[in-house]
């Protein structure tokens, strides 16, 4: 009786433990199982890690600059992928420098990431099951690359060579992993996505349309453009208000141009140096120019802001041939091409015309340019305006390229730049030899005065 009563509570602490025991082991597997952590897990057997070791040093590094290993290793965790690996020549030495740097820009990741994708399959196809079956006719696979669902990856055999789009495999099963196959191949593929983001990027084509116009009237009452006014019917109200019809001419009181942050915004500084930038395409031979404002510097930004903030501007264009003088170390210090620019744009709205008439009146004008403190010097010279001195200066040869009240363009033929603020070396003048005669002390003097005189 005392050992029953005894052993009813080691039974129940048994039964109590044992359940512990089997839900702490079920738990330990539910875990095991289904890890919290979201990120892929990826075996040291991985096709992507052989991609990373492997021997294909140029597009490995591509990958990492692309930031696609995230990318890619949710692709391996899901499926089989076949990667087609370009040789490290076609990415080296093959490939053209322009669309490489093109590639290699920051703004420009979305682009390279759809290039590398477009040459990964999410499939497994190795050389014994190229073709489906044993027939003899293309195979078309969709590539890990989302914006080219209209194009496919076609393989091809021709001759007893695999083809893959327009290049051949070079390394058939180069790499065989269990979860994917890399094929090295001879060149680069290139989407047609890509293709189009590199040409409009290199011909400019984001930017708005406008063809050459002469310059606008500007009523001298308002110092506003002029616009053909509509017939006005009899007895209505005059078409400009009284404090403008009796306001003096920009000679007496220019009209000042709205501050900084006005509340009305009265002019799209954005839209009108991109109308400008394209006006110099359309015009011709200014394309070096217009890459420099749009892609090698933030200018272009910068002047649509003072455009639209109510400032004015006036360009001197240097013409292509005159860029073409510049060398590779005036453009590849840090900040040298904005300095460049900025000795080109006066704060002030010139027309080839006001100019001239300066230069004609007053011999010499320097005008203000955004490179502060540095000037820019006018004159006349052979029936045109001739800026800069010396060897470096340029002349005025394409007036009034595009004006619209707030820019004006001016094309010259040479590349300026301010005079170095060099201060000439003194002149080291003779040191001249002042041979002073012997004075005597005054205590001397005062001895020899109670003496009587001294010799």
């Amino acid at each position: 009786m005392d050992s029953l009563i005894y052993g009813v509570p080691n039974l129940i602490f048994l039964t109590f433990f044992t359940f512990l025991a089997v839900k702490s082991s079920a738990l330990l597997e539910n875990l095991l199982a289904k890890p919290g952590n979201s990120t892929p897990q990826i075996n040291s057997n991985s096709v992507l890690v052989a991609l990373l070791d492997s021997h294909y040093t140029e597009l490995s590094e591509l990958v990492e600059k692309a930031l696609l290993l995230q990318t890619l290793e949710e692709a391996v965790s899901n499926h089989n992928i076949t990667i087609f690996a370009p040789r490290n020549e076609a990415l080296e030495r093959d490939l053209e420098p322009e669309f490489k740097r093109f590639l290699l820009e920051p703004g420009n990741l979305k682009s390279l990431q759809n290039l590398l994708l477009f040459h990964m399959i999410p499939a497994r196809i190795q050389s014994h099951n190229w073709l489906v079956e044993g027939k003899k006719k293309p195979v078309h696979h969709t590539s890990l690359c989302r914006d080219a669902t209209n194009e496919k990856i076609l393989l091809t055999e021709r001759n007893g060579e695999k083809i893959v789009g327009t290049a051949k495999i070079v390394k058939s099963d180069d790499i065989i992993r269990p979860d994917g196959v890399i094929h090295g191949i001879e060149r680069l593929l290139i989407p047609k996505s890509v293709q189009q983001d590199f040409n409009a990027r290199r011909s400019l084509r984001a930017t708005a349309a406008v063809y050459p116009e002469g310059a606008p009237e500007v009523d001298p009452r308002t110092n506003r453009l002029k616009k053909p006014a509509p017939p006005v019917p009899v007895g209505a109200p005059p078409v400009l208000p009284i404090f403008d019809a009796m306001a003096p001419g920009p000679s007496l009181a220019p009209s000042p141009a709205p501050g900084p942050g006005g509340p009305h915004h009265h002019f799209d500084g954005e839209s009108q140096v991109k109308d400008f930038i394209q006006t110099l395409l359309l015009y011709g031979g200014y394309n070096e120019l217009a890459d420099i404002l749009v892609n090698l510097t933030s200018l272009a930004s910068e002047m649509g802001r003072l455009v639209s903030e109510g400032y004015v501007l006036t360009v001197l264009a240097p013409n292509d041939e005159a860029m073409a003088k510049l060398t590779t170390d005036q453009l590849s210090e840090p900040g040298e091409p904005e300095q460049i620019m900025y000795y080109h744009l006066i704060p002030e709205y010139q027309t080839e015309e006001s100019m001239y008439n300066a230069v004609r009146r007053f011999g010499k004008v320097k005008y203000d340019t955004l490179r502060l403190p540095h000037k820019v010097a006018a004159e006349e010279a052979d029936g045109s305006v001739k800026f800069g001195q010396g060897e470096g200066s340029a002349y005025l040869f394409d007036p009034d390229i595009y004006t619209d009240g707030r820019i004006s363009v001016q094309g010259i033929d040479g590349v300026l730049f301010p005079l170095e603020e060099t201060k000439p070396p003194a002149k080291s003048s003779p040191v001249a030899k002042i041979v002073s005669k012997p004075k005597r002390g005054k205590l001397l003097e005062m001895a020899c005065a109670m003496l009587g005189g001294c010799s």
